[in-house]
């Protein structure tokens, strides 16, 4: 066969018509960011000409590393440290997300659990929620008088004072991250259990193998693609997370890489930022290889197939209330409670003050007062506000049709091309952006698209910048959730489409998308409700005309007005939710009925 044939062969087939699309495509959005970043770790910038003595702006330099590599306790209090610091705090948090999340996952589609449409709804919300307003929540009730000056709720109700490794430092680090993201799993691996067949179950049932052994033997091994890619998000998720360390550490000097990056890259020397990005990286880069090499191009996750599935649900017994019960008392203590302290605090004119004579409105419908807030009038009548809520809604939709979609059509190309070099391929690339600091992956666009480049116009200060680097960076959301979803969609489903002589777009549109209709969907909803809870990725990027509300949300906590930082943080929650419950209504899936709902 000619090169020729071969070509034409090889792009007959639709899959592989996107993976090269998606290769180039891919290559210039994440690879070329990355030698940038490599570039400026061994360049000289403006700030560090004093720092590097004899040297000139833009020279070659090994300073950088060699003063974060091997300068004895400059560089352990750098990297060593902080290092150390990330990935205990990560690894943590990835075992609290992992086995909370699991367990509700599995209570809720495996489990004659009660009350399951409340618990599916109420546990979403710590995910949706910024994830610096949970540990904002945990300082208001575990701050003591040693550091945080006035004593906690906690405190106040109960005359004991918190320990400052309960209050500060790696403990609430990992348990609120953990919080944070244990949605998350109950999203990816709830979808896998909900539509798992559960035929091999019943068998090893009726052969008298005990519960526990079903569990280890044939649940878990099927679920485990969808537990690795929790595993694998989570962790790089916690390694880039700036806020929470920044309040919880910081009032311990607890530094992780991601505060001492947004030190040297808002300070005098980014070179060194730019190091511990890639230090960063390349830890994110060794879990995908070791997620890669445990699925393997020959194992087979397939659970669903043309047969019927029915879901045999395991009887609670008397435990059903007291589980039911505990889950929902967990759950409001983690959920809902944070909400009412936000929505109570939004109403109080001076703070520590809960008696009724201390409520207002004027936070929410006030007009502006020249000694509260600097005159801003209440939310719902500050015209920025609204104009932060209306970009903060049309950035999320755009960046969750353009990932969603792009990554919808790289989990089918990667799926069908599984075990072959350019699938492997599209799959790390788009992966990466994920495992870039997301401040620092900010920057880097910011410096490429600032001016002209390679022929293309500047974008800086525009929309499109954000909805380019929001879209990016989300693509391993919808990535995960294609492939995930056609790791469980055999073959011979598509194949008998071909067979029928069924054009691919139709077989897409009537056959694949609607069988797993509520994976796909998710790989738009988790980029939306990541949008618009974003703050370092828009924070260097936003000008006055885009504004979000995360960054107004920020700017006002940064001056003391915490009553309107309140507000905001509830009408984002309630935005979600609102797309969330319409799209539910009108499709039938919905976040909280995980990817396979």
């Amino acid at each position: 066969m000619t090169i020729a044939n071969q070509a034409r062969s090889f792009f007959r087939k639709p899959h592989n018509v996107i993976l090269v699309i998606l290769a180039v495509a891919l290559s210039f959005l994440t690879l070329f960011p990355l030698l940038s970043l490599v570039r400026d770790s061994f360049v000289v910038h403006p700030s560090e000409v004093m720092t590097v003595k004899g040297a000139k702006v833009g020279e070659l330099t090994f300073f950088h590393w060699r003063k974060v590599f091997a300068s004895g306790l400059t560089s352990a209090n750098m990297l060593y440290k902080p290092l150390w610091n990330t990935v205990k705090t990560s690894l943590g948090s990835c075992a609290i997300a992992i086995l909370l999340g699991g367990s509700i996952a599995w209570l809720v589609t495996r489990s004659d659990l009660r009350w399951k449409s409340f618990i599916s709804v109420v546990f979403i919300f710590p995910y949706i929620m910024p994830s610096w307003t949970l540990a904002m929540a945990w300082l208001n009730f575990f701050r003591n008088r040693l550091i945080g000056g006035a004593p906690g709720l906690f405190t106040a109700l109960t005359g004991i004072e918190t320990a400052n490794w309960f209050a500060y430092g790696a403990f609430p680090i990992i348990v609120v991250q953990g919080l944070h993201y244990a949605p998350f799993a109950y999203i990816l691996i709830g979808g896998i259990l909900r539509n798992m067949d559960a035929n091999l179950e019943e068998a090893a049932t009726i052969l008298k193998a005990s519960r526990f052994k079903i569990l280890r033997r044939i649940t878990l091994p099927i679920v485990m693609p969808a537990v690795l890619s929790t595993f694998l998000l989570t962790f790089s998720s916690c390694m880039s997370a700036f806020a929470v360390p920044a309040f919880l550490g910081t009032p311990v000097r607890f530094n992780v890489l991601t505060t001492q990056l947004y030190r040297t890259l808002n300070g005098l020397n980014p070179g060194y930022g730019y190091i511990l990005a890639l230090v960063m990286i390349v830890i994110g880069t060794g879990i995908l290889a070791v997620n890669q090499w445990f699925i393997g191009k020959r194992k087979s996750y397939t659970t669903i197939t043309g047969k019927g599935s029915n879901i045999s649900l395991v009887k609670l017994k008397a435990l059903r209330t007291p589980v039911s019960l505990l889950v929902v008392v967990f759950l409001a203590a983690i959920a809902i409670l944070p909400l009412v302290t936000f929505a109570v605090e939004s109403f109080i004119m001076a703070p520590g003050n809960y008696s009724f004579s201390n409520l207002t409105t004027q936070f929410w419908i006030g007009p502006g007062r020249v000694d509260i807030g600097g005159g801003e009038p209440g939310i719902l009548i500050n015209k920025y506000v609204w104009l932060g809520l209306w970009n903060s809604i049309k950035l999320s939709v755009v960046v969750a049709l353009m990932a969603g979609t792009v990554g919808g059509l790289a989990g089918y190309a990667i799926s069908k091309a599984r075990g072959t070099r350019l699938a492997a391929l599209v799959n790390n690339l788009a992966f990466f952006p994920y495992l870039m600091p997301a401040m620092a992956f900010g920057a880097i666009y910011l410096s490429m698209f600032a001016r002209p480049f390679l022929g293309l116009p500047s974008i800086y200060g525009t929309f499109a910048l954000l909805v380019l680097v929001g879209a990016v960076k989300y693509l391993p959301f919808a990535s995960r959730a294609g492939v995930n979803a056609m790791l469980q969609l055999s073959g011979e489903i598509e194949e008998a489409g071909v067979i029928l002589g069924i054009p691919w777009r139709k077989r897409i549109t009537r056959i694949i998308f609607p069988i797993q209709k509520a994976s796909f969907l998710s790989g738009y909803l988790l980029p939306f409700i990541s949008c618009m809870r974003e703050l370092s990725l828009f924070v260097l990027l936003i000008s006055p005309a885009n504004r979000v509300l995360t960054t107004m949300l920020f700017q006002y906590n940064e001056k003391g007005w915490n009553q309107y930082a309140n507000a905001i943080n509830l009408i984002i929650i309630v935005v979600v939710l609102s797309f969330n419950t319409v799209i539910n209504k009108v499709t039938g899936a919905s976040i909280d009925k995980g990817i396979g709902g």
